[in-house]
């Protein structure tokens, strides 16, 4: 069996609203094997940064709180860590390549500080061998120039060598698992497609495991082993790739494969799901989807769903009423 890196057990994210608490990740629960890539994907603002935030615990400490569950890395509960602790785990163990790199990167510091830093901060070395390896990280990330890089400020980057330079940031101690927030963001066809594959180059290479945050199903279906469905700050599907998209489970699943243009297809009249992502402080009473599902019935409204396994496959998850302990499919499953 492969090595258990990540465990992720009913998780509680919290923020606070005005003098009142609202729940923005709700009894998350997953797992990530060592060389394994998952997908996590939705809409904006089911919850997919909070959840990586929180394992990473990045969030904002007097404004938000993680109320209940256990982070498990290499069995052990980093949510009990204290500062220091979570400190030497943090760009050593697990690394996070965060959304915007424009953003993520110092603007004021040349990218050699940036990177330098968080060698030395991990390993007991020479400024001179820091250097040495921010050259060496650099380069295997496929900058053509790392001398020239080492000294430029990101501003004077294009956006594709910013994602590259956030990679092997998060890259330079050799991490065993690594959250890639929406890593192909904003980047052109060719550049999104070199940074997949130097992703893929480095879960081979060191056999690391990767949470591929993102909203592109292309990707995941690309990258992708396993994929995580979140929808208002709740998992509702879980399954191999190939599963996934030759038979979605979830209602929330179907829409999303459904919105995805296809080769030849009429986009002037592209299926979407109608409505939006509810607002934490007003979640509608039982199935979170109901108000936006067309098989909504009058017991979705009235309660919310397990998140149970699959009739037929010990590998899947769907929190939904039409598969809560069924004896196979009651309705049509869609064509992808």
């Amino acid at each position: 069996m492969a090595e258990r890196l990540l465990d992720v057990k009913n998780l509680r994210t919290e923020f606070q609203r005005d003098k009142s608490w609202v729940t923005a990740v709700n009894e998350v629960s997953f797992h990530i094997d060592r060389g394994e890539i998952v997908g996590l994907v939705g809409e904006s603002g089911c919850g997919k940064s909070v959840t990586s935030l929180s394992v990473m615990r990045l969030l904002p400490p007097k404004t938000s709180r993680i109320s209940e569950g256990k982070v498990l890395f290499h069995g052990k509960d980093i949510l009990k860590d204290n500062k220091k602790e979570m400190k030497k785990i943090r760009g050593r163990e697990i690394s996070m390549i965060f959304q915007e790199p424009m953003n993520s990167l110092n603007p004021c510091m040349r990218i050699s500080k940036q990177i330098i830093e968080a060698i030395l901060l991990h390993n007991d070395i020479s400024k001179g061998e820091a250097h040495r390896r921010a050259f060496d990280v650099l380069k295997s990330v496929g900058i053509p120039d790392p001398e020239m890089t080492l000294n430029s400020y990101p501003h004077q980057l294009s956006g594709g060598m910013c994602q590259r330079v956030m990679i092997a940031m998060a890259m330079s101690c050799e991490p065993e698992l690594l959250i890639a927030d929406e890593p192909t963001t904003a980047l052109d066809v060719t550049i999104q497609a070199q940074i997949l594959e130097l992703m893929e180059g480095i879960k081979e290479k060191r056999n690391t495991g990767i949470l591929m945050i993102t909203h592109d199903l292309g990707v995941v279906a690309e990258m992708c082993s396993r994929i995580i469905v979140m929808y208002a700050g709740r998992i509702v599907e879980e399954a191999p790739v190939k599963e996934l998209f030759a038979s979605p489970k979830h209602p929330y699943t179907q829409g999303l494969i459904e919105s995805v243009p296809k080769l030849g297809s009429d986009v002037s009249s592209l299926p979407f799901i109608p409505g939006s992502v509810p607002d934490l402080a007003s979640m509608p009473k039982g199935c979170k989807f109901a108000p936006r599902c067309k098989y909504a019935m009058d017991i979705c409204r009235q309660k919310e769903p397990d998140l149970t396994p699959v009739y037929g496959s010990g590998n899947r998850r769907c929190r939904c009423v039409l598969h809560d302990g069924d004896k196979g499919d009651k309705k049509e499953e869609v064509k992808v």
